[in-house]
C-alpha cells in the first residue's frame, strides 16, 4: 500500500507542479497583454495627435481654432507631446500601469477641453474623440476606470460651458448638448465595463480550461508512459508521431526527443509494417502471436484507426505474451505450491510403504519360485509416482540463476558424450553444426536440465538412426542473441497440440509426466532466455534464444 501510495503522489506532483507554472503563465502573459493594449491605444493618440496638426497647419477649408487659434495649436502640440513622452514610459513600464492609462486619459481630456473652449464651445463636434478615448480606456482598464473617466470627462465639459459662457462674448451656452454628451460619455463608459467584465469572466474560463485540458493532458501522457503495453501512433504516411517508453523497449528504439527526425514503421519495425499493410487491406483479419527481433518479446497485435477512413493514421498496441504468460505461470506454480505440500505428506509416505511392501513380497515369491510379473508392476507404477512427486517438488523450487560466460558449441559437444553414454544412444545419432565458437551468458546446471530434456524428447520422437538429431547454432539477426535449434526427424507435434506443449501435466508419452517442457521453458526464463517449438515444421523442431556475450550479474 505505501508504495502505491508513493506511485500516486509522484504522478500528481507533476500536475500540480504543471498547474502552479499554468498560473504564474497565465499571469505574465495577461500583463503583457495590458501592455500591449496600452501601446496600441497611445498609439491611436499619437495619430489622433498628427491628425489634428496637420489639418489645422495644411487644410485651410476647415475652421479648427476660430476662437483662439494659438491656443488651438498650443494644444495640438501638447497632446502629440504627451503622446509621444507615454510611449517612452510605456516602454520602461514607469509607472504603473494604471498610472499611466490614468495621465494618458486625464491629458485627452485637458487638451481636448482645450481645444474645444479654442474651437469655441461644442459645435466644434471634437467632444466626440473624448468617446473613443472613454471607449479604449474602459476596455483596457478591464472595466475599473471606465465610470470614473466618464465622470471627470463630464465635469470637464461642464466646466467648460460654463467658462466659455462667461469668457466668449455673444456665446450662446449648450447645457442641453452637454448634458446629451455626458449621458453618451457614460453610456459608452458603462457598456465597455460590461464588455470588460464578459471578456475578464471568458478568459478566466478559457484559462481554467486551458488548465484542466493540461492537466488531462499530462494525466494521459502519464497513463500512457505508465501502460504496460506499447502503444504507437502512425500518421497515414507510415511514420512513427508518437510511441510510449513500452514500445521503445520492445522495439529497442531510442527514447523521443524533440530534435529526433521521425522513424518509418517499415524501416524500424518491417513486421509490423507488413501487419498493418495487411490490416489495411482487411480489418477482420486475425494476426498469430508475434516475435520480436529486436527484444525476442512475443507479442499480440492490435490496430485501431483513429478515424473510420485511416486518413488521420491508425494506434497500434502491442501486448506483450510473455508478461501476462508470466502472471499466468505463477498463479499455476502458486496452485503447485500448494499442491506439492499435500503430495509431500499424503502420497510420498505411503508410496514408499506400498514400495517397500512389494520389495518383500517380491523376495518371497523368489525364494517360493513364483512369477513376480504382479510384483514388478507394482513396483514399476510406484517408481513412476515417485518421479511424478519429485517432478512437482522440483518445479516448486525456487530456480535461483547463477548464469555464467561459456562457450556454447564446445559445452554442447561434451554434453552430447556424456548423455550418449548415460542413455546408451550411438553418438552418431546427434550432429552438432560447426559453427564458430559463441559465448553464452546461461546458468551451467540450468542449460544442461534443459538440454538433456530437449535431446530425450528429440530421441524420443525421432527414426533412432545416424544423423536423426540435428543442432543448430547461428546468431540472431539483432546480432546480441544466439540461436540454438533442435531439430529430429520424427513427425513432429500435432497442430491443435503445440498451444498446449509448454503446460504442466501435458504429455503425449504414454510413461512422462508432463512437466519436462514446463521446468525446461521456466529454467529459460530464469535466464533471460526462450524456449519455444517452431510451427509450420515437418519434424520437431525447439528453438532456444540466449543472450550472447551478455555480463553475468
Amino acid at each position: 500500500m505505501s508504495t502505491l501510495a508513493n506511485s500516486t503522489a509522484s504522478t500528481q506532483l507533476p500536475s500540480l507542479n504543471q498547474s502552479a507554472e499554468s498560473f504564474s503563465d497565465a499571469g505574465n502573459v495577461r500583463s503583457n497583454a495590458y501592455w500591449r493594449s496600452l501601446i496600441y491605444f497611445n498609439i491611436y493618440r499619437l495619430l489622433i495627435g498628427v491628425s489634428l496638426l496637420i489639418v489645422t497647419l495644411k487644410a485651410g477649408f476647415i475652421d479648427f481654432g476660430t476662437h483662439q487659434y494659438t491656443l488651438f495649436l498650443y494644444a495640438c502640440y501638447g497632446h502629440f507631446i504627451s503622446s509621444g513622452i507615454s510611449m517612452l514610459l510605456i516602454k520602461w513600464r514607469m509607472p504603473a500601469f494604471d498610472w499611466q492609462l490614468t495621465l494618458q486619459v486625464f491629458s485627452d481630456i485637458v487638451f481636448f477641453s482645450l481645444m474645444l473652449y479654442a474651437c469655441g464651445g461644442l459645435q466644434s463636434g471634437l467632444g466626440v474623440v473624448l468617446l473613443v478615448t472613454l471607449a479604449g480606456a474602459g476596455l483596457i482598464s478591464r472595466g475599473r476606470l471606465a465610470l470614473f473617466f466618464a465622470a471627470v470627462a463630464t465635469i470637464s465639459l461642464l466646466l467648460l460651458e460654463t467658462f466659455s459662457l462667461l469668457t466668449i462674448q455673444s456665446y450662446q451656452a449648450q447645457y442641453s448638448q452637454a448634458g446629451l454628451m455626458s449621458m453618451a460619455y457614460f453610456a459608452v463608459a458603462w457598456l465597455a465595463f460590461r464588455l470588460a467584465k464578459h471578456t475578464i469572466a471568458s478568459e478566466r474560463l478559457a484559462q481554467e480550461r486551458g488548465i484542466d485540458l493540461a492537466n488531462m493532458a499530462q494525466v494521459n501522457q502519464l497513463v500512457i508512459q505508465d501502460l504496460q503495453e506499447g502503444i504507437l501512433v502512425i500518421d497515414n504516411n507510415g511514420f512513427i508521431r508518437q510511441r510510449n517508453g513500452y514500445a521503445e523497449k520492445l522495439l529497442d528504439i531510442k527514447p523521443l526527443s524533440g530534435d529526433t527526425e521521425r522513424l518509418k514503421l517499415s524501416d524500424s519495425v518491417p513486421e509490423i509494417a507488413d501487419r498493418l499493410a495487411s490490416w489495411q487491406g482487411n480489418s477482420n483479419i486475425q494476426f498469430d502471436l508475434l516475435r520480436l527481433t529486436h527484444s525476442n518479446a512475443l507479442v499480440r497485435t492490435r490496430f485501431v484507426p483513429i478515424q473510420s477512413d485511416l486518413r488521420n493514421g491508425v494506434v497500434i498496441f502491442l501486448e506483450d505474451m510473455g508478461r501476462v504468460q508470466a502472471q499466468l505461470q505463477q498463479l499455476k506454480l502458486a496452485a503447485l505450491g500448494r499442491l506439492t505440500v499435500n503430495i509431500a505428506h499424503e502420497i510420498r509416505n505411503p508410496l514408499s510403504a506400498i514400495n517397500h511392501a512389494a520389495e518383500l513380497l517380491e523376495e518371497e515369491q523368489l525364494e517360493a519360485n513364483l512369477d513376480p510379473r504382479l510384483v514388478r508392476i507394482i513396483c514399476e507404477n510406484t517408481q513412476r509416482l515417485n518421479k511424478i512427486v519429485n517432478d512437482v517438488l522440483q518445479l516448486n523450487r525456487s530456480n535461483v540463476a547463477k548464469p555464467e560466460v561459456f562457450d556454447a558449441r564446445d559445452y554442447i559437444r561434451k554434453f552430447l558424450e556424456g548423455f550418449c553414454v548415460t542413455e546408451k544412444i550411438d553418438n552418431g545419432v546427434f550432429i552438432l553444426s560447426d559453427s564458430k565458437d559463441l559465448r553464452i551468458c546461461f546458468d551451467r546446471d540450468h542449460f544442461n536440465r534443459v538440454l538433456w530434456n530437449l535431446c530425450r524428447n528429440a530421441w524420443r520422437h525421432c527414426r533412432q538412426q545416424a544423423g536423426s538429431v540435428r543442432i543448430h547454432l547461428e546468431k540472431a539477426i539483432n546480432g546480441s542473441d544466439l540461436c540454438i535449434d533442435i531439430i529430429d526427424d520424427g513427425t513432429g507435434v500435432d497442430p491443435q497440440q503445440t498451444k498446449q506443449l509448454f503446460e504442466p501435466f501435458f504429455t503425449t508419452a504414454s510413461g512422462g509426466t508432463g512437466l519436462g517442457l514446463f521446468i525446461a521453458r521456466e529454467l529459460c526464463e530464469d535466464n533471460q532466455a526462450s524456449l519455444d517449438y517452431v510451427a509450420g515444421s515437418t519434424s520437431g523442431h525447439f528453438r532456444i534464444i540466449c543472450k550472447i556475450n551478455e555480463l553475468c550479474q
